[in-house]
């Protein structure tokens, strides 16, 4: 009985890890791993040490990554430091004043508004903006593609148990 608990709670986090790599305030490798984790502690799936551990260190990297990405977008489209700071502060901003929308209209404004700032050019500063906006496009994309490979880990580990 349980387990039946369990593999329902643990289904039901990867569900929302899914969810929360589109909605800001979710954390969802994170909390798709929590799911991995509630079917390890079931009678009928036991993942290996190295396998949680590996699992672990992806949602680790995913996560730094998530913060990085848009900074990183700006840069390779042309911007400055002050690009990556203000896409920075603008995220921070985003996220804590504006969620959940914040975190996409975040970064983009910052870096745009920071090379403003930097006296870049509109045309510019519109490059550095969009660069910080495709970085965070990426970054939803490896969640993404990290809890799906989660889910499909957890349909497996069912079917073959």
């Amino acid at each position: 009985m349980i387990d039946i608990i369990l593999i329902t709670l643990g289904g039901i986090c990867l569900i929302i890890g899914l969810l929360g790599c589109i909605i800001p305030m979710i954390p969802g490798p994170p909390v798709s791993y929590a799911g991995l984790l509630l079917l390890h502690i079931t009678d009928k799936v036991q993942f290996s040490a190295s396998q949680l551990l590996f699992w672990l260190l992806l949602v680790v990297v995913v996560q730094v990554l998530d913060y990085f990405t848009p900074i990183i977008g700006s840069k390779y489209s042309g911007g400055t430091k002050w690009g990556s700071w203000g896409c920075l502060i603008g995220s921070i901003v985003g996220i804590v004043f504006f969620s959940p929308w914040g975190i996409i209209i975040g970064p983009f404004g910052g870096a745009f508004i920071g090379e403003l700032l930097g006296d870049r050019s509109a045309k510019d500063a519109l490059k550095s903006g969009i660069g910080a906006l495709m970085g965070f496009l990426i970054g939803t994309v490896f969640k993404v593609v990290i809890c799906g490979y989660f889910i499909w880990c957890f349909v497996k580990a069912i079917v073959v148990a």
